[in-house]
């Protein structure tokens, strides 16, 4: 089956059980949207949403958010991943755009990579969900699951994200790129899934796939200490990645 054919059936089954697609994170503003999804990275959608509101009263918009000093941010966004560098780079993003952009979030993907501890992902979704531009941000579930359903070779994050555009027309991409999240949660977890019962997976995925992954040991079954990760190693340095 051609990527294209794959695409139009993948479509047709989201629709079916994802008809309904609410943006994750709570928000009032497309800078409130920008704050949320830079405070996402390495943190539950569930945590972020827990420690906005108390943010957002105190700064809903960047000229207040400017006035607060790093470790007033801090205080409210304590219980998320890498708290500290967040606290700082969200004041120094309010900071730019007050400065730069008379306090207002910028439509342009140039723009907003620009800000502090912004990358290409956290741009696409601001543009796709705030702006409604066309955009195809690619996280953790929508790359895995590209993989598995041979829509791309998981290669690398950039690289799915071109061959999805490629794959799924233009007008679809803000929709589908949160239909696939939902799905990855609710019906494709990353670990201990049938492919072969999946209502995507079981006729996308290949025979090989499908039989590699039904054979694969959960990681660390015997008490051993669990591997380390990039971001675990991150996380202790205090460093966060633009997302």
């Amino acid at each position: 089956m051609k990527r294209s054919e794959k695409g139009e059936r993948i479509r047709a089954i989201l629709d079916e059980l994802i008809p309904e697609v609410p943006i994750p994170l709570d928000h009032q503003s497309p800078y409130q949207l920008l704050v949320a999804v830079a405070l996402s990275a390495q943190t539950t959608d569930e945590r972020v949403n827990m420690v906005t509101p108390g943010l957002f009263a105190a700064a809903p918009t960047p000229k207040e958010m400017a006035r607060l000093s790093a470790d007033q941010i801090l205080e409210h966004i304590r219980t998320c991943g890498l708290a500290p560098t967040k606290a700082k780079n969200v004041k120094k993003m309010a900071e730019q755009l007050v400065e730069l952009h008379d306090g207002e979030v910028p439509a342009s993907f140039e723009a907003l990579e620009a800000l502090p501890g912004v990358g290409h992902k956290t741009a696409s979704v601001v543009m796709a969900q705030a702006f409604d531009i066309p955009a195809f941000p690619v996280d953790t579930h929508i790359h895995r699951l590209a993989a598995r359903w041979g829509l791309s070779d998981g290669r690398s994050v950039e690289k799915t994200e071109r061959d999805l555009k490629a794959v799924f027309p233009e007008d679809s991409w803000n929709r589908l790129h949160l239909q696939i999240i939902y799905f990855g949660r609710q019906y494709c977890p990353a670990q201990r899934h049938d492919l072969a019962g999946c209502p995507i997976c079981g006729w996308a995925a290949t025979k090989k796939r499908i039989a590699e992954e039904a054979g694969r040991k959960p990681r660390n079954t015997g008490g051993g200490a669990a591997p380390r990760t990039r971001g675990r190693s991150k996380a202790r340095r205090g460093r966060i990645s633009e997302v």
